[in-house]
């Protein structure tokens, strides 16, 4: 363990779901106009920074977020980091789910014909022990809901605490260490979309 490396999370850019409210697991939509300019944006934040290693979903709208930020033709593509898959629920609104289960929640309930909390957390596990022997920072272009578990399992705590960890399109987390403790040093930031794109 090397505890000044730093594990950087985003999640990728905005799609039409994403400004709709719908769950969007499998469903492989691209980013918006607006997401391929926020990944830009968030390229030029990255922009001179060295990494390891760096890990894509295989779903598009997280590989182009990496690719615009100059980072795929540095990155290996990952399937355990493929959003939460939400079985029966793909493609609706909480609102809509909730009309059928008052009080759901995916952290809580998981999702019927989906994934369950224990299984996305199996997933996260798992890409934590891949990346436990590197040295360097990593960079990792995933979703709002399987990032909010992985960063729950990197401080130790149970995945459904990931539930109170909002995660905005195009954001940029950072995990990392006090001493030897697994902290947030950064989380859900944004302030790179109010930079200018020339």
């Amino acid at each position: 363990m090397n505890p000044n490396r730093k594990i950087y999370l985003i999640r990728h850019g905005e799609t039409t779901w994403t400004l709709s409210g719908q769950h969007t697991g499998s469903t492989d939509i691209p980013l918006t106009s607006k997401g391929e300019q926020d990944a830009l944006l968030l390229g030029k934040r990255l922009k001179g920074h060295t990494f390891e290693k760096v890990l894509t979903s295989p779903l598009k709208r997280a590989e182009h977020t990496c690719e615009l930020t100059g980072l795929l033709k540095h990155a290996y593509t990952d399937p355990d980091l493929i959003e939460w898959n939400y079985g029966d629920y793909e493609g609706l609104t909480t609102q809509e789910i909730r009309k059928q289960d008052p009080n759901w929640t995916i952290f809580d309930r998981g999702a019927p014909n989906g994934e369950s909390l224990t299984d996305v957390t199996a997933r996260a596990n798992k890409i934590l022990a891949k990346i436990h022997s590197s040295h360097g920072d990593i960079c990792i272009f995933s979703h709002g809901h399987f990032l909010r578990v992985l960063a729950a399992r990197w401080l130790n705590l149970s995945s459904l605490e990931g539930k109170h960890l909002l995660l905005s399109p195009s954001s940029l987390s950072i995990l990392s260490y006090e001493r030897t403790t697994p902290v947030l040093a950064l989380w859900n930031d944004t302030s790179h979309l109010s930079l200018k794109t020339t």
